[in-house]
């Protein structure tokens, strides 16, 4: 199948102007749904909350977008510098960008990844997986969840 190219020079311009109308006053119509967000894991305004005791003292979470209880929320996810994160299994795929430190993490039947500061990492649903902040300053993930935030310790053979 051959590509169409756009070709401006047989477009017209009522045609164009009726096209930018009609996009422009769909748009003056759309509500808004939500307003944009920024956030920076430095940034005070951040509100960390806890975690789940399964997971090391001192860790934290902290909701960006969304709400954990629904899907499709954002959030930074912090464990003390040379803590271990328990084995534990979610309902979600997760999307993971490593903050700051220094992150072992290992998922069933692969092998370890060590993740770096600025590195992406993919976490398929429901599969198990552990890991372990190997810097000393706290490790802190920004992830991506694409169901409700639903964590639990998995003591299942691995």
């Amino acid at each position: 199948m051959k590509a169409q190219v756009f070709n401006k020079s047989k477009l017209r311009l009522p045609v164009f102007l009726a096209l930018a109308l009609s996009a422009s006053l769909a748009l003056a119509e759309a509500p808004m749904s939500e307003p944009a967000v920024k956030a920076n894991v430095k940034d005070a305004s951040v509100k960390w909350g806890g975690c789940p005791d399964f997971l090391p003292k001192g860790c934290g979470l902290a909701v960006l977008h969304g709400d954990a209880a629904k899907p499709n929320s954002d959030v930074f996810f912090k464990v003390p510098g040379k803590s271990h994160i328990a084995h534990h299994s979610h309902t979600s795929a997760e999307r993971m960008i490593l903050v700051s430190g220094k992150l072992a993490l290992t998922y069933d039947g692969q092998k370890e990844m060590i993740i770096n500061e600025g590195e992406y990492t993919y976490g398929p649903a429901k599969l198990g997986h552990e890991g372990t902040c190997l810097s000393k300053k706290p490790c802190v993930l920004f992830i991506a969840f694409e169901s409700p935030i639903d964590a639990e310790p998995d003591k299942a053979a691995k």
